[in-house]
Parts: C-alpha cells; sequence; structure tokens
C-alpha cells in the first residue's frame, strides 16, 4: 500500500464489543490465522460481503456489527500476488495452513512463523485471499494507531457505537 494512501476495509465482529472496535483483544485471547495467542491483531475484510463470510465461517449466521474502516499509511504485504510470496519464499499452500490444528498441537503455524519474517522486515500487516468467500481479499493488521503505526479509524459520523460496555448491561 503506498504512502498517503487510504484502504477501505470492513470488519465484523461480536456485537458485545461495539465499543472496542479497534482493540484486536479477540484475536489476541484466541490465536487467529494470522496471530498468536496474546499478539492483538485486527482481521478486516476489502470487501463487505467477505467480511461477513469470513465472521460466520460458513456456519450458523451469527449476530454481528459490521463497522466500515479506513487504514491509511500501512506496510501491508500483499500475499494474493505469487510473485510477492516467491519473494518470501512461500507459495499459495500458505493460504491453505491448517493454523489452528497446528495451535492445538502445542506448535507454531507457518502463517505464525512468515508473520515473525515480515513484522522483522518492517510489514505492519498482510492482505490475503479469503478462505470463506473466494475472490474476497483480508486484511490481518499487527500494528496501528500507536507512534510510527499506521492510522486505522473507524467510519461513524453520526456516533452511534457506544463509548463503554454500559449499553450492554
Amino acid at each position: 500500500m503506498p504512502e498517503g494512501q487510504t484502504l477501505t476495509l470492513w470488519r465484523a465482529f461480536v456485537p458485545r464489543w461495539a465499543y472496542l472496535p479497534l482493540s484486536g483483544e479477540g484475536a489476541a485471547r484466541f490465536g487467529g490465522r494470522w496471530n498468536p495467542v496474546g499478539e492483538p491483531t485486527i482481521y478486516a475484510a476489502r470487501e463487505l460481503s467477505t467480511a461477513w463470510a469470513e465472521y460466520n465461517q460458513g456456519f450458523v449466521q451469527h449476530p454481528a456489527l459490521i463497522a466500515q474502516l479506513e487504514l491509511s499509511d500501512a506496510r501491508l504485504v500483499d500475499l494474493t500476488a505469487p510473485a510477492v510470496l516467491a519473494a518470501h519464499g512461500m507459495d499459495s499452500t500458505i493460504h491453505a495452513c491448517e493454523w489452528r490444528d497446528a495451535m492445538d498441537r502445542g506448535s507454531v503455524p507457518d502463517t505464525h512463523r512468515l508473520r515473525e519474517r515480515l513484522i522483522s522486515e518492517g510489514a505492519d500487516g498482510v492482505i490475503y485471499p479469503s478462505f470463506m468467500s473466494p475472490g474476497g481479499t483480508c486484511v490481518a493488521l499487527w500494528r496501528w494507531n500507536g507512534p510510527g503505526a499506521p492510522r486505522l479509524a473507524v467510519i461513524d459520523p453520526d456516533h452511534r457505537l457506544p463509548r463503554t460496555p454500559a449499553s450492554w448491561l
């Protein structure tokens, strides 16, 4: 993503956390395709339909809050491009990584190994193909809204998102 460019993203998440749309703590709590347990990560999609498909994972249609996000000045590695994968010693099989099974066995998934390498090279996150929405693309963001980090904002022009968890009491 070129410097100064803004990318529109969509994020579907559990409504209970509407007051923290940019926390990444859910991913930190359970781990994910592109993050180990304990590492906050924002998972979003470049298309609204992809965000919905990824959230539900093809199962029961759970209630969700869907937010539009704007990401600016991020150094994203586009893992949908075969040449980019090859430059990092990878091929498209990385997208079929059985990361959940590896974590359950106490092993480090290949996606987590690649994540560490990309972070050491200065990447803020990755663009990768959606598993649940063929043709769709997702973003996993490891750094945002800190010193020297990309800017991530939720689009809420009418201030409808709650600011505290009190809305769920």
